[in-house]
């Protein structure tokens, strides 16, 4: 995400009235890093994990602690372009199923095929990895760090399936700290 778009998601978050159901998030105007093809039924994520200095756990674009919602359609596609960008640790990316609490390290996906390669040892700096699933349940999700102890530290983002979302949307909390 720019640093304008940031910015904005940010203000929007904080200053735009909240819906009642959601008290600390709003829906923002979809950021460069999904893209949507309505025609294919298809969300396209673009992931980069980085770990700015004074952070408490790395960020997935610029976010932790479920700072950020992904909500795709129910029968929606969902691919992920995923990098790592943090020279200091390794990193992985897990769609879980939300349970009373995040897991200590990876575990089945919620989805077939719904991770990145060695969920549990992560990739180093500059390795990539793209995978493809179906979003075919409803329901909430984390998209966490499955190396052990990062999902713990911060290091998740939230996915929403449902069947009321017409298109993928992206919903921001207001900023967390560091």
């Amino acid at each position: 995400m720019k640093p304008a778009e940031r910015m904005l998601a940010v203000w929007m978050a904080i200053a735009l009235p909240l819906d009642a159901g959601d008290v600390a998030a709003q829906t923002v105007e979809r950021p460069t890093w999904l893209a949507v093809d309505t025609a294919a039924r298809t969300a396209t994520l673009a992931l980069e994990v980085t770990a700015p200095s004074g952070s408490a756990s790395a960020r997935i674009n610029d976010f932790r602690e479920g700072g950020v919602r992904v909500v795709v359609p129910l029968g929606w596609t969902v691919t992920w372009n995923w990098v790592s960008r943090d020279s200091a640790a390794r990193h992985s990316l897990v769609v879980g199923q939300e349970r009373e609490k995040l897991p200590e390290r990876a575990q089945d996906p919620g989805f077939p095929n719904a991770m990145t390669r060695n969920p549990l040892t992560g990739l180093a700096a500059g390795q990539r990895d793209a995978t493809t699933f179906a979003a075919d349940q409803t329901g909430w999700f984390w998209l966490y760090c499955g190396v052990p102890d990062h999902a713990l530290r911060g290091e998740w983002i939230s996915l929403r399936v449902t069947g009321q979302a017409k298109e993928p949307e992206i919903v921001v909390k207001a900023k967390e700290g560091p």
